[in-house]
């Protein structure tokens, strides 16, 4: 299987938006929709009931956004977290969060790690890691911790959006702590990270999917 770096892939996506034109909102779509009909598939197989979606800081939340968005729309009861600021917001993932509340589904907000957030944990037989991407490149810590800590502990099935939190993409270190994800559902190809170092350990199983990059960018890498 043919394995990118981060800087690769995020050469790749702004290749994909600046020169090609895809817009940018059309990949996060797309790449959204994609893990949900993963996450509503696995559901369906192993009777799961309840999803909940943890959504960081950054653009990785925006996917958690459309996610939780496609598996609402399906009728699949679902828990949105957000680990952040929602003014600090940006770009794609702020327009998806607008999107959310506009539907009137509720995000819940977690500052720390209390009562209701150890509830949604609980009541929920998916946890779908949207905290970071990719671009992850320094140690986790702070409520980070404390929830991939906490997640970890109760064994969740946890499926990860593109790449396990905590998980550096290229080199498979680990920063501190890592989500350990039963599935990683990674976008257009599977990061060399994946199989170096820890990453066997936290990846699971691996889908890669694809979301729209043209077919021309992609033989470029392949070749």
């Amino acid at each position: 299987m043919r394995t990118v770096s981060a800087k690769q892939i995020q050469n790749l996506d702004k290749k994909a938006i600046g020169t090609y034109g895809v817009p940018s909102a059309a990949l996060m779509e797309n790449a959204g929709r994609g893990v949900a009909a993963e996450v509503a598939r696995t559901a369906r197989r192993r009777k799961f009931r309840r999803v909940c979606v943890l959504c960081g800081p950054g653009n990785n939340a925006g996917d958690g956004f459309v996610i939780a968005r496609h598996l609402l729309n399906a009728d699949i009861k679902t828990d949105i977290l957000l680990f952040a600021d929602p003014r600090k917001l940006k770009s794609d993932a702020l327009a998806n969060y607008i999107v959310l509340k506009k539907c009137g589904y509720p995000i819940r907000r977690v500052q720390k790690l209390n009562a209701g957030t150890l509830s949604a944990f609980a009541r929920a037989d998916v946890i779908v890691d949207a905290l970071f991407g990719v671009g992850l490149n320094r140690e986790v810590g702070g409520i980070f911790a404390d929830v991939i800590r906490e997640v970890n502990r109760r064994k969740k099935y946890v499926v990860a959006v593109d790449v396990p939190s905590g998980l550096d993409a290229t080199t498979g270190k680990i920063y501190g702590v890592c989500l350990k994800a039963a599935r990683t559902v990674t976008f257009t190809f599977a990061k060399t990270g994946f199989y170096k170092k820890d990453g066997p350990k936290y990846t699971g199983r691996i889908s890669v999917i694809d979301i729209g990059i043209p077919e021309k960018l992609i033989h470029q890498v392949k070749a």
